[in-house]
């Protein structure tokens, strides 16, 4: 079970969408197109779940765009590990 850190929500110039989250899962582009497809999931301090999936990669440092579509993620994750699978 690998491991990605979230760095940030994708944002515009206006706004920021919560759902979708910027991820660092490896150090070259090569090494994150391995995990498109695979999903992502972040456990809350109380124990509750919030599950993505890795839709695409965001740049070419190992960077990849993780779509929550039934909750956000909370401010809180920003920084934190999520468990990729």
């Amino acid at each position: 079970m690998a491991e990605g850190t979230v760095l940030h929500y994708r944002q515009g110039r206006h706004h920021q969408n919560t759902r979708q989250n910027i991820i660092k899962v490896a150090e070259d582009a090569e090494g994150a197109q391995k995990m498109v497809g695979k999903s992502a999931t972040w456990t809350t301090s109380s124990g509750k779940i919030i599950k993505g999936k890795i839709t695409q990669l965001h740049g070419k440092k190992g960077n990849v765009r993780v779509l929550f579509t039934e909750n956000p993620l909370p401010g809180q994750a920003l920084g934190k590990k999520v468990k990729l699978e």
